[in-house]
């Protein structure tokens, strides 16, 4: 929670590592921080102020009424509508309990740790693979604001990093296991490996599908919390706008509800039915029709999102045109026979995780930077005939 609130202090701060797109942020960030604050908001209502106050029997005293009043909030109260009579039957009074006006805060927190876990599992693991990401679009970034000479030479040095990291996750060996990975690699990038050149790719694409997971699980999550209507609620919002709803009197989130609780005096038991009403079911009922239509814009964003990169990385000539664009306009394609080396350039040289870094680099700064790097690659690459020439041997060999 600390760091949460602390960090709202510094937009920086907020707006997150250079380690991943803004969609991945509206989960892991802004999601986050939106249900830290429902948290806060409604702990201050429910455990510093007086959540509850309850209608009691004129011989009850103050001790009684407070009594009273705790026993209301701790245990479940139910609800009626003011027309319709208590039921007799003790069962059917407790089947229409309200089960989750005390844990609010609690299932808030909760559910924003599941947004925030798919970005701790990214930090953790990404390292894996070799690169600092972060470290790698920061200096991209920063270098525009720097001299013409400093940008350059800083745009010199990620290349030459760039390319150590790529030239040491490579295979130093050929055997019938080591061509079955690859060929499983080309396949789908899912077959992760940091030799293949998928690793980074295929663990992003495990990391967004979790951030689509969790946004759609937290609908059945909230479904089993309130009851099971949870999952519907914003189309009954919608057509109680439609026909008047009536903001008022909410038989999803009642301000006005029945207690039933026992008093032992000696061997004598006597139950108590008191009328109660639960201020905070007011703002509960604003704050969980936001989450609704928050969560629904979330997870439509998100799933788009997924299915985008996923495209964008099982589709294999998406490597070769997202390279060849920039390289046309750094100017350096002239020929045909340069048209066939940016083809290696992209499919053995980058691969899928060399791709990766430069989308990122491009999500996270301009079109202009990712030219100027994509153009030291390419220099770096050409002057590398050893490594062109071990991958036309390496394709004869496939074929």
């Amino acid at each position: 929670m600390i760091g949460v609130f602390g960090s709202l202090a510094s937009y920086n701060k907020l707006k997150g590592s250079n380690d991943d797109d803004w969609v991945d942020r509206l989960n892991h960030i802004y999601t986050v921080v939106l249900l830290a604050i429902f948290a806060v908001f409604v702990s201050t209502g429910t455990y510093v102020g007086d959540p509850i106050q309850c209608w009691c029997p004129a011989q009850f005293t103050g001790s009684y009424v407070a009594y009273t009043k705790w026993i209301c909030w701790v245990s479940n109260t139910y609800y009626l509508p003011m027309e319709k009579p208590i039921p007799v039957e003790i069962p059917t009074r407790e089947d229409r309990e309200l089960t989750y006006y005390q844990w609010v805060p609690v299932i808030l927190l909760f559910m924003a740790l599941l947004f925030k876990m798919p970005c701790v599992f990214w930090r953790i693991f990404s390292s894996g693979s070799g690169v600092n990401l972060e470290k790698v679009v920061d200096l991209t970034v920063a270098s525009q604001l720097g001299s013409p000479e400093k940008r350059e030479e800083t745009i010199r040095h990620i290349a030459i990093y760039l390319d150590r990291w790529l030239e040491t996750h490579r295979e130093y060996r050929y055997n019938m296991y080591v061509r079955m990975r690859q060929r499983l690699s080309r396949v789908c990038c899912f077959f992760c490996g940091k030799r293949e050149g998928t690793y980074l790719t295929g663990f992003y694409l495990v990391i967004k599908a979790l951030f689509v997971a969790n946004v759609i699980s937290q609908f059945f999550l909230l479904n089993g919390f309130m009851g099971g209507f949870y999952s519907v609620y914003g189309f009954e919002v919608i057509h109680g706008l439609m026909n008047n709803y009536n903001w008022k009197e909410s038989y999803r989130f009642p301000r006005v509800t029945l207690c039933d609780f026992e008093i032992r005096q000696l061997q004598n038991i006597q139950r108590y039915t008191v009328q109660c009403v639960l201020p905070i079911n007011l703002f509960n009922e604003k704050i969980f029709i936001f989450i609704w239509f928050w969560f629904a814009f979330v997870a439509a964003i998100t799933t788009g999102n997924f299915l985008f990169w996923l495209w964008r990385v099982l589709f294999k000539r998406n490597r070769n045109q997202y390279v060849k664009k920039y390289l046309k306009v750094m100017d350096q394609i002239h020929t045909t026979e340069d048209k066939k080396i940016c083809q290696k350039f992209a499919d053995q040289y980058l691969r899928d995780d060399g791709l990766f870094v430069l989308r990122l680099v491009r999500k996270n700064s301009n079109e202009m930077l990712l030219g100027d790097l994509i153009r030291e690659l390419w220099k770096i690459f050409c002057a590398k005939p050893l490594v062109r020439k071990n991958s036309e041997d390496y394709d004869e060999s496939q074929a």
